[in-house]
């Protein structure tokens, strides 16, 4: 896949733009490898602060050449590696924001849900239409989908291939907020208030909520407490208390 397909726009104050638009000409293990490869420049460039996930294309993330006929071997492998890349970008460490307009669908919504969550204009629709070719999600959609909407939406959904309007999205929760229009620079706007929190205050949080999310809540809240513990021996936490005191903007360094 050409790297010019998934390319990364580094804005002011730390923002990466990584646009992933629709390909006609890729398969999907093509288009992951790219992603792969951006996100793991994204974890490892410090001067990137957060991620906006998104595509000037009218279809977000989606191939022209499907590989229809695997065997069960190379499915499986399809699926882990798939599952390897939306892992990677949930577990950068830096905010991530998927914006949508237009089609999200497939590896797409996969994708999306892997960023911390999505905003979208109200022209976004978002499903699993894999289903009338007799496919599911397979980079981790049914496990994420059902943890972020319920059981038996997300059922409905896979079940079903149909798509869901940006409005159903968040009357649902599969979406944070919705704009009429300029959804780029919203979802900058956004992004740059929350980048001017501590880094590692929004790491470790993220990694909290992530690993609590599906254990019980007495573990989860055994985790809350030696997280909330760790940020007390940070410059951070001293910097951004100091900071309240004086009446000032903090100068957060990420440790």
């Amino acid at each position: 896949m050409p790297q010019r397909l998934c390319k990364i726009e580094l804005k002011e104050k730390g923002i990466a733009i990584l646009e992933i638009p629709g390909s006609e000409a890729t398969t999907e293990r093509q288009l992951l490898e790219a992603i792969r490869r951006q996100i793991t420049h994204i974890t490892d460039t410090s001067e990137i602060k957060g991620v906006i996930v998104t595509s000037s294309d009218s279809h977000f993330c989606t191939c022209g050449i499907q590989e229809y006929h695997p065997s069960p071997y190379t499915a499986a492998e399809l699926s882990s590696f798939g599952q390897q890349v939306t892992f990677l970008l949930e577990k950068t460490g830096k905010p991530c924001i998927a914006a949508i307009a237009g089609e999200c669908t497939g590896v797409g919504l996969e994708l999306a849900l892997a960023c911390d969550f999505i905003v979208a204009e109200s022209s976004a629709r978002f499903g699993f239409p894999g289903i009338e070719e007799g496919r599911l999600p397979f980079c981790g959609g049914t496990q994420r989908l059902s943890r972020l909407v319920g059981k038996s939406k997300a059922k409905e959904m896979v079940f079903g291939g149909e798509l869901l309007s940006a409005e159903e999205g968040l009357a649902i929760g599969l979406i944070n907020r919705l704009y009429d229009d300029n959804l780029l620079s919203h979802a900058q706007a956004l992004l740059e208030k929350i980048c001017t929190r501590s880094p590692l205050a929004i790491r470790i949080g993220g990694e909290v909520i992530n690993a609590g999310y599906d254990i019980d809540l007495q573990t989860a809240c055994m985790l809350e407490r030696d997280a909330f513990a760790l940020i007390f021996s940070s410059h951070d936490q001293s910097e951004g208390m100091q900071a309240f005191l004086d009446k000032r903007n903090p100068d957060f360094k990420g440790n």
